[in-house]
């Protein structure tokens, strides 16, 4: 049986300036902090999602690239991310990075459709 992923589980904006924009979303859209973020990051209590602002990810020129969806992050969750990495390796989707450890469990990253980048995460 295939692995499947089960929808959105993060969603994070890569931004030049983190503390300001996390004032925006704060003072103008009344969000709250979460109790913890990882370096670079401001997360948001969202629900049913959550939500963050971040530093731009490595490679990253938030000034001079217009690729898809640059700038925004969508992390999708699966039961076994490992499998879904082998998946995704075996159809020879485009850019499908090293899988590896993070805070959120096994991590990798790929182009989606239309050239946006998606990081799955999960067991």
């Amino acid at each position: 049986m295939p692995a499947t992923v089960d929808g959105p589980d993060f969603v994070a904006l890569q931004v030049k300036d983190v503390q300001a924009a996390a004032a925006f979303f704060e003072e103008h859209l009344g969000m709250r902090r979460a109790p913890q973020s990882p370096p670079g990051a401001v997360v948001f209590a969202g629900s049913p999602v959550p939500f963050a602002v971040r530093e731009p990810l490595p490679g990253i020129d938030l000034d001079g690239d217009a690729r898809p969806g640059l700038g925004v992050v969508l992390w999708l969750r699966a039961a076994n991310a490992a499998q879904v990495h082998e998946q995704l390796l075996a159809a020879k989707v485009p850019d499908v990075t090293a899988l590896q450890d993070s805070p959120f469990g096994p991590t990798f990253t790929f182009t989606g459709p239309e050239g946006y980048r998606l990081t799955v995460h999960g067991d």
